[in-house]
Parts: C-alpha cells; structure tokens; sequence
C-alpha cells in the first residue's frame, strides 16, 4: 500500500545541509501495523511526512498504492504528539471538525460522532470541554477526530510519548481495539520498544541520522493481544533483546556525542 523506494530527504538551513533519511527503502502492505524506531533526530517523523505529502523526497520516490506521492495525502489521518484540540469547542465539537469541513449533513454527523464516542470510550462526556478532560481522555477525542472522516491510514507520531505508564497502556489498549475492528493501515513511530512490540506486526529499526533501515523485527506473538499481559508471554523478551541490539549501538554512540 505504501512503498519507499531508495528515498532521501535532505533539509537545508542558513546554507547548510541536512541529511535526515538516505537510501531508504521500505515496504507497507494494507492493514499491516508497522511500527518504527529509531535514535532521536535519525528522520522518524520525516517519513510520516512524506506519507502525508507535507514533504517531497530528495531523491527516491513514496508511493501509495502504486502511485507516487506528489501533493497532500488526503487518505491519511496524522496524530501527533499533542492532541491538537480546539480548546473553545466540546468532545462532539472537536470530533465534528472534520466532517463540517468536508460538508457532511448535519444528521450524518451526529451519527459518526456518536458511533465514534462510544468507539473510544468517551460515552457521557460529549458536552465537556478540552480543559475538563484527562490526558488520556484528551488523546481519545484526537483520535475520534481522526476517525471520523475514515482515512485508510493512520500515521502516529509517538501518540502516547506524553503520557504516564498506566494511561499509555489504556491508550494501546483502545487503539488496538479500533485496529481490530477497522484494519486501517498504521504506522506508529515511538522511542518505546515494548510499546512498538506490544502493538506492531513488524517493528522496522532505523540507524542515527541520516536514517537507513538498520533491520526489522517481525513480531509473531498472537492477536488479538491483551497489553496488560502481553509482556508475560514466553517470546517478549527475545523479541525486545533482538530489537534492542539492532538500536544498541546507534543509541549508545548517540549518547556519547
């Protein structure tokens, strides 16, 4: 569904330039959870906005389903570490957005929003304001947001990367929920390696910047997955130990700069 083809991305500020991604190449098929690691800086958040078409390849070519990228994907939904909610409107209104933007009938609406907030748990509170939410409650809402307008993918920025332990983990818990049901095509960056082999069925491992593949851990543990036990399992910890001494060194030498 998505293709890499030998894709670099180089940024230039005051005349110097910056290599984020070089000679990256990487598959995505439909409905697939990939998720990907990496250092900090080595281009994570670069290849989601190539996906989106926000940003063009140096060189190489991003493909979505075998047509090159070359403006604004509008088949995607990005999330982002902040929620991005409009403080001024209510659960239902920030989920609203979208749709009014499209121009859906006002009776559709509801119904989306409706079938959305039960979806992700907010059933009750579709009155309240940004600022009288959870955090976690808050990431529910974007998340609903993204939803309503039914984009076949889900690009997501280290979505939970904010949260304290215990609400990521519900947070994983919702989103794998709603993958089970709906089989979006996801790509999930995180810095979280039991967070990318908990969810992921493939964790792609990228080297310091410039970001290459450095290699990629399949994660065979079976679905559906219980995120509360799924680091129990007999086969959790080789899949972290082999995914870790794919990024050890390129994290460790980052360290030492």
């Amino acid at each position: 569904m998505i293709n890499f083809e030998n894709v670099s991305k180089v940024f230039q500020k005051n005349g110097e330039l910056f290599p984020a991604v070089e000679s990256f190449s990487l598959s995505i098929a439909r409905g697939e959870f990939c998720a990907i690691v990496g250092p900090s800086g080595c281009g994570k958040s670069t290849l989601l906005n190539l996906v989106s078409g926000l940003a063009r390849p140096t060189k190489g070519t991003v493909t979505y389903q075998g047509q090159p990228i070359t403006s604004v994907l509008t088949d995607v939904g990005y999330i982002t570490q902040k929620d991005n909610l409009l403080p001024w409107r209510t659960v239902e209104g920030n989920i609203w957005l979208p749709l009014e933007i499209r121009g859906d009938r006002a009776r559709d609406r509801n119904q989306t929003v409706r079938r959305l907030v039960e979806l992700v748990g907010l059933k009750g509170f579709e009155k309240h304001f940004p600022r009288e939410l959870s955090g976690g409650m808050r990431k529910r809402v974007a998340l609903a947001r993204t939803l309503a307008y039914d984009p076949k993918v889900l690009l997501m920025d280290e979505p939970f990367g904010a949260l304290d332990a215990q609400l990521k983990m519900v947070m994983q818990r919702e989103l794998l929920k709603i993958w089970e049901a709906t089989r979006k095509t996801v790509i999930f960056i995180t810095h979280d390696l039991s967070e990318a082999i908990t969810l992921a069925d493939r964790a792609v491992v990228m080297t310091s910047r410039p970001g290459r593949v450095k290699g990629v851990t399949i994660i065979n543990l079976p679905r559906p997955r219980d995120v509360f036990q799924v680091r129990f399992q007999a086969n959790f910890g080789t899949l972290f130990q082999s995914t870790w001494s794919l990024l050890e060194e390129d994290v460790l030498k980052g360290e030492q700069i």
